[in-house]
C-alpha cells in the first residue's frame, strides 16, 4: 500500500522571488523605496524646514527667534540694495567662471577626444580626474599659497611687469575655474567621444576647414555636453563661500552672506531666505535650458 507525500511548496525566498519576477513593477517600487524616501528625508524635507524658517524673525533685543508668518526676510533681500549687489556679484562670478571653464573645455576634450592617441588619452582622463580625488580645502588653500604676493604666480609674472592678482574678486574667479573644470571638461569630452570620425571626414571632403567644422558639425552635436558642465560650473559657483573666504578677501557672495547671518550675525531666518536666492536662479536656469531641449539628450 503506497501513501502520498505532499511535495514542499518550496522556500519563502523562493515564492517572493517568483511574484517579484511575475510583477517587475511591484519590484521597480519595492528597489526605487528606500532611496526615494531618503531623498524626501534628508533632501525636499530640509529644504521646506528652510523655506519654513525662512517666514520667521529674530528678536532685535533678545536674540531669540519668533515663530511668527512674516515676508520681511524676503522683502529685504529683494528689496536691499546690498543684497541685490551681491546677488549680481554672484551670478556675474558664476558666469565668469562657466565662460572660462567651457572656453578651455572645447579645446582640450576636443585634443582628447580627436587628436590624442589611445594611450596619451587614457593618461588625460586620468589627470583630469586626479584633481576630483583630493580634498577640496587643499586645492583652496594651494590656490591662496599661489596667488599670495611673493606666491608662484607673482613670482612668474613679475619679470613682465605684471603683478599677482591677489586675493579679491579675480582670485576667486581663478580658483573657482580650477576647482570646477573637471566637471566642465569631462562632459564635453564624453559629447565629442560620441561624435563619429566620419562626420569630420565628409566636412573636409567637402571643402569644410577646421573652424567651420567646429562650428557647424561638432559644436551643434556637443550642445548637451556644454550644457551638463555649465549647470555644474554656475550651481556649484552660486553656493560657494569656502573658497571665497580663503581666496576672495573682502569679497561678498550669496554664499558669504549665509555664512554671516549664520555665524556671526544669529540671524537664520534672513540666511535661510538668502539661500532660497541661488536656488531660485538655477532653477530658472535649468527651466531655460529645457526649454531647448538640450537636457533631453543628455
Amino acid at each position: 500500500m503506497s501513501t502520498l507525500v505532499a511535495k514542499p511548496e518550496g522556500s519563502l525566498s523562493r515564492r517572493i522571488s517568483t511574484f517579484l519576477y511575475q510583477r517587475a513593477k511591484v519590484g521597480l517600487a519595492l528597489l526605487l523605496a528606500p532611496p526615494t524616501f531618503w531623498l524626501g528625508l534628508v533632501y525636499i524635507a530640509s529644504l521646506a524646514a528652510l523655506l519654513l524658517t525662512a517666514f520667521w524673525s529674530v528678536d532685535s533685543f533678545t536674540g531669540d527667534l519668533k515663530r511668527e508668518w512674516n515676508l520681511d526676510n524676503f522683502i529685504t533681500v529683494l528689496s536691499d540694495s546690498t543684497y541685490q549687489a551681491v546677488t549680481l556679484r554672484t551670478v556675474g562670478i558664476a558666469l565668469a567662471v562657466t565662460i572660462i571653464d567651457v572656453a578651455i573645455a572645447l579645446p582640450v576634450a576636443f585634443y582628447m577626444s580627436k587628436v590624442a592617441s589611445k594611450n596619451w588619452q587614457r593618461f588625460l582622463v586620468i589627470s583630469m580626474t586626479l584633481p576630483l580625488w583630493s580634498s577640496y580645502l587643499v586645492k583652496a588653500y594651494a590656490w591662496r599659497s599661489v596667488l599670495s604676493t611673493g606666491g608662484i604666480l607673482d613670482w612668474m609674472l613679475n619679470p613682465f611687469g605684471i603683478d599677482s592678482p591677489g586675493y579679491g574678486l579675480e582670485g576667486t574667479v581663478i580658483t573657482l575655474a580650477y576647482l570646477w573644470f573637471p566637471f566642465v571638461v569631462l562632459p564635453i569630452y564624453t559629447s565629442l567621444q560620441r561624435v563619429p570620425n566620419s562626420l569630420l571626414e565628409a566636412s573636409a571632403d567637402l571643402g569644410g576647414g577646421t573652424l567651420k567644422t567646429v562650428r557647424s558639425v561638432v559644436v551643434p552635436m556637443i550642445i548637451p555636453g556644454i550644457i551638463a558642465g555649465s549647470i555644474f560650473s554656475f550651481s556649484l559657483t552660486l553656493g560657494d563661500y569656502i573658497a571665497v573666504k580663503i581666496v576672495g578677501g573682502a569679497t561678498q557672495t550669496i554664499g558669504t552672506l549665509i555664512y554671516t547671518n549664520v555665524g556671526t550675525a544669529n540671524n537664520l531666518p534672513l540666511a535661510a531666505a538668502i539661500a532660497f536666492v541661488p536656488l531660485v536662479i538655477i532653477l530658472i536656469y535649468l527651466a531655460s535650458v529645457k526649454r531647448t531641449g538640450a537636457l533631453e539628450n543628455l
